[in-house]
């Protein structure tokens, strides 16, 4: 029993390490808002750069804010066709008609995937090399099914600006509809902040570096110097990649929340969870058995652990073994400090609190989920997404 307390209190330390010692990242925070009106420093150019494989059902609930944006500058969107198969570019053109955009939005057909390139980072690729592109001083990279509020783009201009940054991402707000959404959903924001704790992220000393694909401004200038797209061709999950680029070049990083920017993509299912999760979980830990087996372990021991020792030691005393009770105590401890540092980020993505009592459960499918992973990239079907296979 001795031996199992020791156990015990070994999470608890470890999880009081992680929400004082890692970031506190937790907190919603920081956090892009709205600028007042006037102040701006400054408004250089911009060109927006929109991948987009198979999404002519989504362009128009997501392009119009895009072209809508409320930026003084030179501001020009370019989207991507990635060889798409279901009308992609006539439903941009049609969103551009529509709402009299049609100067400002170019579509460019997507050429054949080279060898040794991914989809999305050969799409960002030739957007940066279309003609209206070529004088911008910052790059907006932003996916398909991501929405912005009209105001979203001049914050991320004037955040850049006025702190001297060379890449400034927010974490799009996550759609929530269904039952597995409210556990599933907001737990990937929050394993994603503490493998990037994004305090880390914008510190210079610390190595730590990430970005969130949803929505990147990117200093053109700092992009070269770090060696372009071309650098990261290959790249699986292409956003932590390009901030690591950047951050090694020497470049500055914001990585936060916003209220203001929103994924519409609906997943609703465990299955569809489990697929965008397990797309990519091996490739962050480089395809390594060691590390697989690593993170494993650490998951059950920080998120099944305490709720077994806090039910099993309640349920071990009231049989008549008092000796159980302290066993009981520090996984009840330990799993209202969890959960508690939960609600932060459920609060953000309009869910419950009583959802945060459910953390473990979500770890200890997020650690089936990464195995899956694993097991997908033994049989060669690694990386699947939208037809390709890398």
């Amino acid at each position: 029993m001795h031996g199992l307390w020791g156990v015990a209190a070994a999470a608890l330390l470890a999880w009081i390490g992680l929400l004082v010692g890692r970031g506190f990242f937790w907190r919603v925070s920081p956090l892009l808002v709205r600028q007042a009106a006037g102040a701006e420093t400054s408004s250089p150019p911009v060109a927006a750069i929109v991948p987009a494989r198979n999404e002519a059902a989504i362009l128009p609930e997501t392009l119009p804010a895009v072209l809508a944006q409320e930026y003084t500058g030179s501001f020009r969107v370019c989207l991507v066709d990635d060889r798409s198969e279901d009308g992609t570019a006539t439903a941009a053109r049609a969103v551009a008609d529509r709402l009299a955009e049609g100067k400002r939005l170019r579509v460019v057909s997507g050429a054949p995937l080279p060898t040794g390139w991914s989809g999305k980072v050969w799409a960002m690729q030739q957007g940066s090399d279309s003609p209206d592109a070529e004088d911008a001083e910052y790059l907006w990279l932003t996916d398909a099914d991501i929405a912005h509020e009209p105001w979203v783009l001049r914050a991320l201009v004037e955040t850049a600006e006025s702190e001297r940054l060379d890449l400034v991402s927010t974490m799009a707000t996550l759609r929530v509809d269904s039952a597995w959404d409210r556990l599933l959903v907001p737990a990937f924001v929050y394993f994603f902040a503490k493998l990037f704790p994004f305090h880390f992220v914008g510190n210079p000393s610390c190595r730590t570096a990430g970005a969130a694909g949803g929505c990147i401004l990117v200093r053109r200038e700092a992009l070269e110097r770090a060696g372009g797209f071309e650098a990261i061709r290959s790249a699986l999950i292409d956003d932590c990649a390009l901030g690591r680029l950047i951050k090694r070049a020497g470049g500055r990083l914001w990585l936060g929340f916003s209220a203001g920017v929103t994924s519409v993509r609906g997943y609703g299912t465990l299955a569809s969870v489990w697929r965008m999760v397990a797309r990519s979980a091996y490739t962050q830990l480089g395809y390594s058995p060691l590390k697989l087996l690593g993170t494993v372990l650490g998951m059950l021991f920080l998120y099944a652990l305490p709720p077994i020792a806090c039910i099993g030691g309640a349920i071990t005393a009231g049989l008549g073994l008092p000796t159980a009770l302290p066993l009981a105590l520090l996984g009840g401890a330990t799993w209202a400090l969890m959960a508690a540092s939960f609600v932060p980020i459920l609060k953000h993505h309009g869910v419950g609190r009583s959802t945060a009592l459910l953390l473990p459960l979500a770890g200890v499918l997020y650690t089936a989920m990464t195995l899956s992973s694993a097991w997908q990239h033994v049989r060669g079907r690694g990386g699947a997404w939208k037809g390709r296979t890398y």
